[in-house]
């Protein structure tokens, strides 16, 4: 599990302390509201890396098979 350290304001931190479940740690109820709110907001986005550049579009599948044949200008 990756460990992060979070800077957030104080409103958000007793949010989170209100939300979270009898028992639950800070880190396990602030890990669940983030994803039901990410969640919630009914959209995926791809990373802005993807597709911001030149090539293929099965690059990233047969990016090995490219890399052994002899490459060609179009």
């Amino acid at each position: 599990m990756a460990r992060r350290t979070l800077s957030l304001p104080d409103s958000v931190e007793e949010l989170v302390r209100e939300k979270a479940g009898e028992g639950e740690s800070f880190s396990a109820a602030a890990a669940r509201l983030i994803v039901a709110g990410a969640s919630a907001s009914g959209t995926k986005k791809a990373p802005r890396y993807v597709a911001s550049g030149k090539g293929p579009h099965d690059l990233g599948r047969m990016a090995e098979r490219y890399l052994r044949e002899p490459t060609t200008a179009r």
